[in-house]
């Protein structure tokens, strides 16, 4: 029984690690990209900088 309770909770916590870096990437990505094209409109910086 406690076996099965500790293996449910690693499941958890895995799962849940999963879908926070998932998360984290699925907003940073776009976010980042639409700092770099404002600030080539704002400021005329490369986008690679």
């Amino acid at each position: 029984m406690g076996g099965n309770f500790f293996m449910t909770l690693l499941m958890i916590i895995g799962g849940a690690a999963g879908i926070f870096s998932s998360l984290f990437i699925l907003i940073s990505l776009p976010v980042t990209i639409i700092q770099k094209i404002v600030r080539k409109i704002l400021y005329g910086y490369r986008l690679t900088d």
